[in-house]
Parts: C-alpha cells; sequence; structure tokens
C-alpha cells in the first residue's frame, strides 16, 4: 500500500496531467496538418479506422462545446465517456463499495464492452 503522503502526489500529478493535456487538446486543433499530434499507426498501415481513430479530433471538438462534430468524429468516444466514468468510481469507490466494483469487473459488464467495441470497429469500417 501507498502511504498517504505518496496517494496525494498521484492524485495531485494525475489532476495536473489531466489540465495539461485539456488546455493542449483544448488549443491546439489535432485535424490541421502538421501538428504534433500522433496519427493512428493502425490506419497509416492497412487503411482501415480502428476503434480509437478520430478520438483526438473529438476530444478537441468535444473541449469547444460541438458536440455534434465529436460525434461524427467518434461516435463511439462519446458514448464510451460514461461508461469509463462509471468504471472509474467503481474502481475508486472498491472498498467503500465492493459490490458494485465486483459487478463493474464482471465478465456481464466486460464481455459487451468488448463486443460493442469489436462490432465499432467492424461497423465504421463497414459503413
Amino acid at each position: 500500500m501507498l502511504q498517504h503522503k505518496n496517494k496525494r502526489w498521484i492524485y495531485l500529478l494525475a489532476i495536473l496531467s489531466l489540465l495539461i493535456g485539456g488546455f493542449i487538446y483544448y488549443t491546439f486543433d489535432p485535424s490541421v496538418k502538421g501538428t504534433f499530434f500522433p496519427r493512428c499507426l493502425f490506419l497509416q498501415l492497412t487503411g482501415y479506422k480502428c476503434p480509437g481513430c478520430g478520438s483526438q479530433r473529438a476530444l478537441h471538438a468535444l473541449l469547444h462545446g460541438d458536440l455534434q462534430e465529436a460525434f461524427s468524429q467518434n461516435a463511439f468516444l462519446l458514448i464510451s465517456i460514461p461508461v469509463v466514468l462509471f468504471l472509474f468510481v467503481a474502481k475508486w469507490q472498491r472498498f467503500h463499495h465492493p459490490k458494485l466494483y465486483h459487478f463493474a469487473t464482471s465478465r456481464w459488464v466486460i464481455y459487451p464492452l468488448f463486443i460493442a467495441t469489436i462490432a465499432w470497429w467492424i461497423g465504421r469500417n463497414i459503413c
């Protein structure tokens, strides 16, 4: 177990990283050629979109309040945000609410998420 002092530093660094990352994605547009944002290696090698393709552009649009553009860039990202938040809360509260954590990490949650990701991956490439 980490000491209480170390946990505070880790939380502080995580929040600081989120703020800096949010500032970068708000300020710089990943759709502009020549920016420092990485391009999808899977798309470059195969010509097919991966489940995460468009996430950087969607995040940029989301931070600017443009839900329609964010949805058009990567709908799965927007739909996944509440699910990811639920999983973080379940992990964070695992000692206070072990049943919630057990449910969140059960096959009844993880398998459908995996299947939805694969379906999105296939569906976005055949449509």
